[in-house]
């Protein structure tokens, strides 16, 4: 009886330990979740899909890589107190009008990586999104189990010199469903990481076409 007593201390800590880790990451795992939601009413609602067609009547959710809070992370960082208007160039051959907001340097597996976050100047201008800011990436997952062009993820201004970057939130632009209704900026050549980041919204082919 003595040694079983023992043996129950023994795992308990660690039982606790593992309870406590799983509800420490509940309020993350769950606005993953939500994002997740939330992504595939927009694509059944027929006034905000891209979807046209088969793609739409075919589309039930949307393939997502498994949660990994290995890909939420907190960066460092710096804004660009100086930034100049620039264009864009997008999918259709034209261009938008953003500017440099500031840079976000991270660690992922040990290694640091940067990427450069924008605004836009349109959406500045509007009450509802000037507190939005706009990151195109791109990684070693496109045209393997994402889209060629890269990805994207909201964010809004933070209040410090951090600011969390979850690309379990990140999706793919309109243009990866359809090319010829939308006009998608050009993910930079500055924002390619040299590594694969398995987060986010996944390419599926029945919808890309």
């Amino acid at each position: 009886m003595k040694k079983i007593i023992l043996i129950l201390l023994a795992v308990f800590p660690l039982f606790m330990f593992s309870q406590k880790k799983k509800t420490g990451n509940s309020k993350e795992i769950k606005e993953i979740e939500k994002f997740q939601v939330d992504l595939n009413k927009e694509y059944l609602d027929k006034k905000e899909t891209p979807l046209r067609g088969d793609n739409y009547t075919n589309f039930k959710q949307h393939p997502f890589f498994p949660i990994d809070l290995k890909y939420r992370v907190t960066a460092k960082f710096v804004k660009n107190e100086n930034p100049e208007p620039f264009d864009l160039p997008t999918s259709s051959g034209k261009s938008k009008s953003y500017q440099e907001f500031g840079k976000a340097t991270f660690l992922l597996d040990g290694k640091s990586y940067t990427l450069t976050i924008y605004q836009s100047l349109d959406l500045m201008k509007m009450e509802k999104y000037k507190d939005h800011l706009f990151l195109p990436f791109r990684d070693e997952t496109n045209q393997k189990e994402t889209y060629g062009g890269g990805k994207y993820m909201d964010l809004t201004i933070p209040k410090s010199n951090t600011i969390v970057l979850d690309f379990n939130q990140s999706y793919q632009p309109f243009c990866a469903y359809n090319a010829y209704d939308y006009n998608c900026p050009i993910v930079p050549e500055e924002n390619k990481l040299p590594v694969e980041i398995r987060a986010g919204v996944m390419y599926d082919d029945i919808y890309h076409h």
